[in-house]
């Protein structure tokens, strides 16, 4: 296997389990208050009020959140197939030329899904205008995880596309 598609296949493999724990955490959106604690995600809301034990919920998400949870979950299938095809390419050599538009299409959905996201921090538990969050309010460690998956996706895709080159 050649070193550029091994080093491709590890940069695809962190940026899938880098976005993968994005979903996982409930830790998009933190908030921290004088009342409580609320910790906002994909997957889960968590809270604490005062001081009391943290209540975890399934929420019901706006709609902007279910169009980036869908494109991360899209974007997740396209990296997890990305890496099954640089796999197979030290078989079947022509697997490789499928590896980059698959890349790119995980890429894209990953972009769609951090322009789309912002747009819902208008909803009531966060009380804030599409793209600006209030004061009280910051990202927390489940976005910036799903930052360093777009940007590894990203370099994953540069190796890759100079691995999958035509050979003339």
């Amino acid at each position: 296997m050649d070193k550029l598609i091994a080093l491709s296949g590890i940069l695809f493999f962190t940026a899938d389990i880098f976005a993968i724990g994005s979903l996982a955490n409930p830790d998009w959106i933190v908030t921290n208050g004088e009342a409580g604690n609320m910790r906002l995600g994909l997957t889960q809301h968590c809270q604490i009020i005062h001081r009391r034990p943290e209540i975890c919920t399934w929420p019901q998400l706006p709609a902007e959140w279910t169009l980036a949870f869908l494109c991360i979950v899209g974007g997740i299938i396209c990296l997890t197939t990305t890496c099954i095809l640089l796999l197979l390419s030290h078989w079947y050599r022509r697997a490789t030329k499928y590896v980059r538009w698959v890349a790119l299409f995980a890429m894209t959905l990953f972009c769609l899904a951090a322009v789309v996201f912002p747009i819902g921090f208008h909803v009531a538990a966060i009380g804030g205008q599409p793209y600006k969050l209030p004061h009280h309010t910051q990202v927390g460690s489940a976005y910036v995880l799903f930052i360093m998956a777009i940007f590894f996706t990203v370099i994953s895709e540069l190796f890759s596309s100079r691995v999958c080159l035509p050979v003339l």
